[in-house]
């Protein structure tokens, strides 16, 4: 088997090492920019994931154009083989919860079928596992990395506008040539779309200070009272351009660092004081990806609710408006309204009754006035049931 890294030393220390070297040479994962479409995070084509936190970071800090990583036995799974010589890369993982049987007076609970109660608790201290994987390049028998289709730029822009819906984050354009998040103010500024070289570029930028958004009290609750070349600033700034790497390649619409080129040497410090802050700032980049890219999810499930909502209230609007089958009687033009009152009461919030009744409104607005001898009611509904109705 292929030679296996030397893993002595403490794996966030290799990754802070290595780091400050790329920093300074300008060789970071973020300091390069990446066209929209490019795909350059990595994943495991085996398993079909990809790879998370402080492990993607440090598998793209390995300058492999080809982002497909594998553990040995996983290549060989689909007839492929790492070259003699080759060596591999450790990556870690940690697990800091655990599934263990429930105790009750020294015995596991049992559920109706006699099988153990399982439940999930926090572990005192975290277990590390680790793993090798090789890279495509260095393994024989894989087919070529197949060229991603790039999105048309419309859909792209699609989806990054819809996080920002989705987000709730209130967004100003009242700035000439910065962005910024205020934390006072818990809302993003940012100059006229038409100030920025492309599209995709003010989607960059936007979504890099929704960001910094996710960490206010109300959210993933980071610490955003750093100001401009302190230590806190530097860190919060190195969890947010992580993210907008990540985010950039999901969306597609690429990563520009060079507005964040100034952080360089206060992230080298930030790192030289505190190897292990490479790890918190990695996992609080996951966190805050998961959370920005679950806002595009939202906006269409809350699409999809309003949509069905609609089509629900134009129903029962209909059915509400429309003279049913009828007998003459003296009644007046509140009936309608009456029962829509009734059928608001099935709604789930004030929100959809009040939506509901002002199309109601709406409706009976637009149609013809009828005369006390058009009014009719359907002989079916005139029974002892609907007492409390009108008639």
């Amino acid at each position: 088997m292929a030679g296996r890294q030397d893993d002595k030393k403490p794996y966030y220390e290799e990754i802070s090492e290595r780091l400050i070297k790329q920093l300074e040479e300008g060789t970071a994962p973020w300091q390069k920019p990446w066209e929209p479409g490019i795909q350059r995070m990595p994943h495991n084509p085996v398993s079909g994931t990809r790879y998370k936190g402080a492990n993607a970071l440090w598998l793209s800090m390995q300058g492999r154009p080809d982002p497909r990583w594998m553990t040995y036995k996983q290549a060989q799974s689909v007839d492929a083989q790492v070259m003699k010589g080759e060596k591999g890369t450790l990556v870690q993982y940690w697990k800091f919860r655990d599934t263990v049987p429930k105790i009750e007076n020294g015995k596991p609970v049992l559920d109706a079928e006699g099988k153990k109660v399982m439940i999930s608790i926090e572990l005192d201290r975290p277990k590390v596992f680790s793993a090798v994987v090789f890279n495509a390049e260095q393994i024989q028998g894989l087919p070529p990395l197949e060229t991603k289709k790039v999105e048309p730029a419309w859909d792209r822009h699609e989806r990054a506008e819809a996080i920002l819906a989705g987000s709730g984050a209130r967004l100003h354009h009242d700035q000439g040539d910065s962005a910024f998040y205020s934390p006072s103010r818990d809302s993003i500024h940012l100059p006229d779309k038409t100030q920025f070289g492309s599209a995709d570029r003010y989607y960059a930028t936007a979504l890099h200070e929704l960001g910094h958004w996710t960490g206010h009290p109300s959210r993933l609750d980071r610490d955003l009272s750093g100001r401009l070349g302190s230590e806190s600033y530097a860190k919060e700034e190195l969890r947010a351009e992580i993210t907008s790497m990540w985010v950039g390649e999901d969306l597609e619409i690429g990563h520009d660092p060079g507005q964040h080129a100034s952080y360089v040497n206060s992230w080298i410090k930030v790192l030289q004081d505190d190897p292990k802050e490479i790890l918190r700032a990695a996992r609080d980049a996951e966190n805050i990806r998961d959370m920005v890219m679950g806002f595009e999810q939202m906006c269409e499930q809350h699409q999809d609710k309003t949509q069905t909502l609609d089509a629900a209230i134009t129903q029962s609007a209909a059915e509400v408006t429309t003279p049913p089958r009828t007998t003459a009687i003296d009644a007046s033009t509140s009936l309608p309204f009456k029962l829509a009152e009734k059928v608001a009461k099935g709604f789930d919030n004030d929100q959809d009754r009040t939506r509901f009744l002002h199309r109601i409104q709406q409706r009976l607005a637009s149609e013809p006035r009828l005369s006390n001898a058009d009014v009719r009611i359907s002989e079916e509904a005139a029974n002892e049931d609907d007492q409390d109705m009108e008639r």
